[in-house]
């Protein structure tokens, strides 16, 4: 029998190549989006999209009674939206997230769930591990650990099976470098392939963790089977474990370009930004038996012919 499965925010830059592999693996995939920061051309053939959003809780019951298994990737994910819209963040990316655990939870069906990096805060110095103490410093980051929190009493009291993924720094092709949700790495091949400056705010030394968004996919899969076979409510680093601050990248990336040096511009550092983001892939190998297999150079590499093959299209 087809497994036939969810994906919310399917049409954004990661939901679109988790569908992918789903749907390589033989799954039926439906995805629902509101196409605010996704795109109709990302979603690929053989997959349904349901253009309808995260906070209608009929139509996300609806689509949950249909399906086997839920991914849950919709949110509002840039952090200084969520600081600019405090209310309008809290309300999609715990408020949403909430509803479809409710969903899932009377339908009896697993959900793997998009948390975040951004829960542990400014942990400069230190590896971040699923036990070290949460402190995040924005609200992005604070909604997402609410979600893990509700995702345990979603357990206790209604059986809820669960994953939580703390993404870290995730880059890859389809990462829209003019979209304000683009992380530093899209923005920074944009300006190499423009020549123009990046800019960066403060002295350019913090650090991150980047993860290629197919290790991604396969390990949102693999959470999937385990949060299925085991129940409860686990949380995971999806990361490297290794760091790169931002000098060092734009350095990277005009290795890759070939193309010379780019200038930097600095500028003052940005409220909620996290200094040194460095997770520790441990617990992810030892229980989902994930590691993340794509080089930081090989990843750019991709990300850099893509972005190439779209301009000369």
């Amino acid at each position: 029998m087809t497994r036939k499965t969810l994906v919310t925010g399917g049409a954004g830059f990661i939901g679109s190549h988790l569908a992918d592999r789903l749907l390589a693996d033989g799954e039926e995939v439906v995805i629902l989006d509101n196409l605010s920061s996704g795109a109709r051309e990302n979603v690929p053939a053989g997959a349904r999209l349901v253009e309808g959003d995260i906070l209608d809780t009929e139509l996300v019951a609806d689509l949950v009674r249909d399906v086997d298994s839920v991914f849950h990737l919709a949110a509002l994910v840039i952090v200084q939206e969520c600081i600019r819209n405090w209310d309008l963040g809290h309300q999609i990316n715990l408020g949403g997230t909430i509803g479809l655990f409710r969903a899932a939870a009377a339908k009896g069906i697993p959900v793997v769930y998009a948390s975040s990096a951004a829960i542990y805060g400014n942990r400069s110095g230190s590896e971040c591990r699923e036990d070290s103490l949460p402190m995040p410093i924005s609200p992005y980051g604070a909604d997402k650990l609410g979600c893990e929190h509700q995702a345990r009493a979603m357990a206790e009291i209604h059986g809820l099976r669960s994953a939580g993924l703390r993404f870290f720094n995730v880059y890859g092709p389809r990462q829209d470098p003019r979209s304000p949700y683009a992380g530093v790495i899209s923005k920074f091949c944009a300006n190499r392939a423009a020549d123009t400056p990046h800019t960066v705010f403060g002295d350019g030394l913090q650090s991150r963790d980047f993860i290629y968004v197919g290790d991604i996919a396969r390990g949102l899969v693999s959470a999937r089977n385990r949060a299925a076979d085991s129940g409860g409510a686990s949380v995971y680093n999806l990361c490297t474990g290794s760091e790169k601050t931002l000098l060092d990248l734009a350095k990277e990336i005009d290795s890759v370009a070939g193309r010379g040096t780019t200038e930097i511009t600095h500028v003052k550092p940005r409220a909620g930004d996290i200094r040194m983001s460095l997770g520790s892939p441990k617990l992810a190998y030892d229980e989902l038996g994930f590691q993340a297999e794509t080089s930081l150079r090989n990843g750019l590499t991709s990300l850099w012919n893509s972005l190439e093959d779209n301009r000369k299209a």
